[in-house]
């Protein structure tokens, strides 16, 4: 009576987790620091509980899945600034709807663009490798085939699709791809993004922009899928973005994002959400149109994240093989063990932190190309966060 699909999964990263630490007591001398889950500990702007309260009437209403145009023109115009798009690009009415976090949303389109067979053959998903856990849900449960496509330092930390055989891209259904990169802080550059955009739509599959970390970066801003349409001429034709307002502004708890790109697949997405998705209510979409219309906040956030990795390079150095990321908010560090590591950390010095082991799978070599890492997420404020490496260093 169970979908046997979800063995093929295995168990959650964070459930993982737990087994590996839960049997275990924190060093007693120290008060436990969590650096295992991306969740930002930044204040969330004040301007959230304002607009919400401003809306409360709306709380009696039942949103539409397609929300409204007010949040919708707020994304078109984001989107337009952020990256230097022709205002012709983007129909805000047929090329944008909104989400309740990406996470979501990357689970769900599955459902909408995976096909039951391609060419006869089973279809199959690529993504990068370590990598999101959503998206391995995703393709499982929507009868694909995952792909996992190492991103280690001999790639640079990004996957290379082009690399893949010819017969396993002539059945590929969608490409997940994270810039910057969850786990490594790799951005990609914008002649990588039409190259991946090329070859999507000459073996004709869907590439999905996973960019929720794109507003977090310590030099320049990152390039994006849509950025990459206009340089290739403007076409959205087989590409999705998809980005929230968890990391930007720091309210994981509003759960609102959006999918924006080829009408043909927001329509067919819409259609899925019509049936099993939970739209964003009134008043949070009013609070998300906010956010996104403000810049300021997301000034004084990049700052933080910034003055924490400078903490980072300080502490760190070039140990364990730190360098600082290009984007988000992680350390990847290369500890040798990362069970091994993350249980010594947490037994020795009360700092929660996650395997990169379960965070990937197994390659063709039968290598998992995160084992010897660990995953730090330097969410919390400045003095904690300097409180975290140096037991973390003390430690290793």
């Amino acid at each position: 009576m169970i979908n046997n699909r979800l063995e093929e999964i295995g168990g959650y990263p964070f459930d993982r987790l737990r087994i590996l630490l839960d049997p275990y007591q924190p060093a007693p001398s120290f008060t436990p620091i969590s650096l295992s889950v991306g969740e930002p500990q930044h204040p969330p702007p004040q301007l959230v509980r304002e607009i919400i309260n401003e809306n409360f009437e709306l709380w009696g209403k039942y949103p539409l899945v397609r929300g409204t145009p007010d949040f919708r023109s707020a994304i078109v115009s984001w989107l337009e600034t952020r990256y230097d798009l022709p205002q012709t690009m983007l129909d805000g009415e047929d090329c944008v709807i909104p989400v309740s976090g990406t996470r979501e949303a990357l689970f769900m389109i599955a459902l909408a663009v995976v096909p039951e067979k391609i060419h006869g053959k089973k279809p199959a998903v690529l993504m990068p490798n370590p990598f999101y856990q959503v998206y391995l849900g995703a393709a499982t449960l929507a009868g694909a085939e995952p792909i996992f496509v190492d991103a280690t330092l001999e790639t640079d930390f990004l996957p290379n699709f082009q690399t893949q055989p010819t017969e396993l891209l002539e059945r590929t259904a969608l490409a997940y791809y994270c810039s910057p990169a969850n786990p490594q802080g790799k951005v990609a550059t914008l002649e990588t993004l039409k190259n991946i955009i090329n070859l999507a739509r000459d073996r004709n599959f869907i590439v999905l922009f996973d960019e929720c970390y794109s507003e977090i970066f310590h030099q320049n801003p990152p390039p994006g899928g849509l950025e990459a349409c206009a340089a290739l001429g403007g076409s959205l034709d087989n590409v999705l973005v998809f980005n929230s307002l968890s990391k930007r502004s720091n309210v994981p708890g509003l759960r609102s994002g959006f999918v924006a790109g080829d009408p043909k697949l927001i329509k067919a997405f819409k259609t899925v959400r019509d049936y099993g998705g939970a739209p964003p209510p009134y008043p949070l979409l009013a609070a998300a149109a906010a956010l996104w219309r403000d810049e300021t906040h997301v000034f004084q956030n990049q700052m933080l994240y910034r003055q924490k990795f400078d903490l980072a390079d300080q502490i760190l150095e070039n140990s364990h093989g730190y360098y600082r990321p290009e984007g988000g908010f992680y350390l990847w560090l290369n500890v040798g063990d990362g069970e091994e590591a993350a249980l010594e950390l947490w037994r020795g010095a009360a700092i929660r932190t996650i395997p990169g082991k379960y965070l990937s799978r197994e390659n063709k070599s039968g290598k998992n190309p995160g084992s010897s890492y660990i995953r730090c997420a330097l969410v919390h404020d400045k003095k904690t966060t300097e409180e975290a490496l140096s037991r973390l260093v003390k430690t290793l």
